[in-house]
Parts: structure tokens; sequence; C-alpha cells
């Protein structure tokens, strides 16, 4: 395995519902990341997303209900930490990421805290039109001005986090929709943690349906803005955070 993989690298899986997909991302990760731990969080699937996971001989997290991917990487954070993990890489549970990527994302770490697979950077097809599209323009603009550092796309969920920002994220990793994105971010650069990104092409699902339908889109907008702009006004947990990243 190529020297990023060197370190204690715990790979963390989102999982809801996602029984027709997750066989073929574990298999997926076994081949292209031989010797990388793996947490399933199963974020409360009434499928048999946790049974599945369990036959890949994995780690698994069951959550009692569903929290939502903030709530399910928070755990998995958590878990990192109080295992000695050197750093935590998001992948999600569809197929649309390519474990191939992740050895990119972890050399990042040694430059940054946080990097994130950027979806328009130069690779791959991926495109997003209409409101959604102008939402992620924003959002990719105003924390780009905030980090310092050219961002593309900040909702990504294909990221990697360092040993500081999984000291961060275990404690204060935010729940609510887009916060595990988008807040994330803001509470990372407001607590000193650098952030970077690289590109990655991503897949269209193996299995199952999108979350998030294209009606949606306009709701997309309001909602991404709406998370700015409360991540932008939270300051009670500045100094909390600097604590735990330093």
């Amino acid at each position: 395995m190529a020297s990023p993989l060197d370190r204690r690298v715990l790979v963390v899986l989102p999982a809801w519902n996602e029984a027709e997909s997750l066989p073929t991302v574990l298999t997926e990760i076994r081949t292209h990341l031989p010797g990388v731990s793996v947490l399933v969080v199963n974020d409360g699937s009434s499928d048999e997303t946790s049974a599945l996971a369990r036959r890949h001989d994995v780690e698994v997290l069951d959550l009692p209900f569903n929290l939502g991917v903030g709530g399910a990487m928070r755990a998995g954070f958590r878990y990192a930490l109080a295992e000695g993990f050197d750093a935590v890489v998001q992948v999600d549970a569809d197929g649309q990421h390519d474990p191939r990527d992740v050895p990119s994302l972890v050399e990042g770490l040694d430059r940054s805290d946080i990097v994130i697979g950027a979806r328009f950077a130069e690779r791959g097809e991926y495109e997003v039109r209409g409101p959604r599209r102008w939402a992620m323009r924003v959002l990719a603009d105003v924390l780009s001005r905030l980090a310092r550092t050219p961002l593309t796309d900040t909702t990504s969920g294909f990221r990697a986090s360092g040993p500081r920002a999984i000291r961060l994220f275990a404690v204060h990793y935010p729940a609510e929709y887009l916060g595990d994105t988008i807040e994330s971010l803001v509470l990372a650069v407001r607590g000193g943690l650098t952030v970077e990104q690289v590109g990655v092409a991503m897949r269209a699902r193996s299995a199952g349906r999108p979350s998030q339908h294209p009606a949606k889109a306009a709701v997309y907008l309001l909602r991404a803005c709406l998370a700015l702009g409360i991540s932008l006004t939270r300051r009670s947990q500045m100094l909390v955070t600097a604590e735990v990243a330093a």
C-alpha cells in the first residue's frame, strides 16, 4: 500500500438503508485499501444494512434511530478518537465515492487538517444544474474566503480528517441538515484548522434511491444558505473549539 496509508486510517461509512449497495462498496474497499480499518455506522436502518456489514467482517455501530449523516459521523469520530486512529475518511455507502481516491485524500493530511474530495476540480463528469448549483457556488465562494484557500465543493461528503480534526469533531460535529458539510468546515476553520481539496471523480449510486430528489432543489438552496448563516453566527463554541483542536 502506498505510503499515505502507512498511518492508522479508519474509513467510516454512515449508512441508512443501504443494504443493496453496501456489499459492493465494502468489497471495493477491501480490494483497493487492504489493511485499512472500516467502520459502518448503521444509522437506524430498517433493512439488512447492519447484518450485511457484519458478514463482511467490519466493525459496526448500530444507532437506535436515524440521526442523519452528521450524527452518524460524530459517532464515527468518537470511535476513532477512542481507538487512537490517525485519520478518518468518510465514504458514502451508496457507491458514489471511489475508494481508489482515498490515498490522495490521506496524503493531503501531511499539509492540512481536513482534505475535501472535490467533484468540481477538473476530474470526472459530475454536474449540477439550477438552484442547487447556484447554492453550491455561493457556499464555495464564502467558505473559500473564510478558509483562505480555493474550495469548489464544500458540500462534498468525501473527505479526510487528521488528528486535530478528529479531536474537534468527536465533540462538536454538527448533526443538523448540511451541518456535516458546511457548518463543520466553519467550525474547523474558526478553530484554527486548515483545509484543502483534491480532485475526485464522482460515480452514480450503485443501488437504491438518492435521498434528495431534483424537485427539491429550491428547498436545498434555501436550507443551504440558512445553514451557512447559522454557522457563521455561532460564536459561543469557538473557545471550546480552539481548546479541543489544540
